[in-house]
């Protein structure tokens, strides 16, 4: 019986996507929720996988653009029950060497471990390893065996590079490379020149001292991650600074929708995360409801499956207001682009020390500089400048976090 697998949809919206790349060969024996092919739109990529066991025919080139519910591939499954024995036998061979197999084995030489300069890693696979603290080796180690595809593999890119020119190190190189681009990448881009055309963007800024937060987070670090099982972010403090800050000026918090301008009474403060494919923007909702560590958690979870590619669309939209960190590549300030139809995006920047008036002393504080972009269409600057104070003064005085705008002190003692 041959069944036909369709292209599937990832929104309502979306009518076309692109077969990024294939994870079989046409011909292969494939088995059932097996995964076939990532299927990239311009908000999200998802799996192709196999409703059943058989031999797979592809009908759909990498890279080609294809309508949503077309023909993807085809599976014959009267090759079920090849792929079942196949399994079965190379299991039972794996469970019960025989004579011979224990002889080569005792004569084989010993494998001689990798070093880390032979061994070509995705930066996908590095950033992962570098999570899990795991080093090239312990991933050798870990792995059984190693299979046919993964000897092919080795052959065809020994076969490719052997017409490969050689280029001495005194000689010049002026050769180009060109990559298709992806559609999220396209998307990204329109997007980017709509902010331009269609708002009135201004930028803000301020500086913040983080010496409280980073107190904060060495003191109970440990105990946090003891009770929680993960660390605790500077990231999650701004998400939620921000969130206060939006109840005291929501007008940062609203968008204009048909000539109206719409406040919601909630934030859902979208967080941008860069992955192998692109910038991503998933949203972490009703923040005004969590504690710092749910904050935390819903990040981690979401980061998580943005970098891997399995993120959903419903995932990704709906914020009210954005949170950016350029810091984590060294960016000392920058002014960071709307995410429409949001009006406000706050940019966080790196950490440095800085020599700073404190009490008519100089001292070394850890400074951060921070930059509010915002549509002047319908914030005034007045709003803007008050938002960013607020979110300084939370960072700066992290139990603000928990009063918003009262005093702590004033609530202890009930004035």
């Amino acid at each position: 019986m041959i069944i036909e697998v369709k292209v599937p949809t990832p929104g309502e919206s979306i009518t076309e996507v692109e077969v990024s790349s294939w994870m079989v060969s046409d011909g292969d024996l494939v088995q059932k929720k097996q995964e076939l092919a990532e299927i990239e739109s311009d908000k999200a990529t998802l799996s192709l996988t196999a409703p059943e066991a058989g031999k797979i025919k592809l009908l759909v080139k990498p890279g080609e653009v294809v309508k949503v519910n077309s023909i993807a591939c085809t599976i014959d499954t009267s090759f079920e029950v090849a792929v079942s024995s196949a399994v079965t036998s190379d299991e039972a061979l794996e469970e019960k060497p025989g004579k011979e197999e224990k002889q080569i084995k005792s004569e084989a030489p010993p494998v001689q471990k990798p070093q880390e300069t032979d061994v070509k890693v995705t930066p996908l696979a590095r950033q992962k390893m570098e999570l899990e603290n795991l080093s090239i080796e312990e991933v050798f180690s870990g792995l059984r065996k190693l299979t046919v595809k993964d000897v092919e593999a080795v052959m065809q890119l020994r076969q490719s590079s052997i017409g490969e020119p050689k280029f001495t190190s005194g000689e010049a190189r002026r050769d180009e490379s060109r990559e298709r681009m992806s559609q999220l990448r396209k998307k990204l881009s329109e997007r980017l020149v709509k902010v331009k055309n269609e708002t009135a963007m201004l930028t803000t800024f301020n500086e913040v001292d983080m010496s409280r937060v980073m107190e904060l987070r060495r003191t109970y670090q440990d105990a946090f991650f003891k009770k929680y099982g993960y660390k605790i972010g500077l990231i999650s403090f701004f998400i939620k600074a921000v969130s206060n800050a939006a109840k005291l000026y929501p007008i940062v918090n609203s968008r204009i929708d048909d000539g109206e301008i719409v406040t919601p009474n909630y934030t859902d403060v979208s967080v941008a995360v860069q992955s192998p494919k692109g910038l991503m923007v998933p949203v972490i909702r009703n923040v005004e409801s969590l504690s710092l560590p749910q904050i935390e958690s819903e990040l981690k979870r979401l980061s998580e499956k943005a970098r891997d590619g399995k993120i959903s669309m419903e995932e990704m939209t709906g914020g009210t207001i954005t949170v950016t960190n350029g810091g984590t590549f060294g960016s000392m300030l920058s002014t960071p682009l709307i995410n429409p139809p949001q009006s406000a995006i706050l940019g966080m920047h790196n950490i440095v020390d800085r020599p700073v008036a404190i009490n008519g002393k100089v001292e070394i504080r850890p400074i951060m500089f921070l930059a509010l972009s915002y549509d002047h269409r319908i914030v005034d600057g007045k709003d803007s400048v008050g938002f960013l104070v607020a979110v300084k003064k939370m960072i700066e005085e992290p139990l603000g976090l928990l009063s918003v705008d009262k005093n702590p002190n004033e609530l202890l003692l009930g004035l």
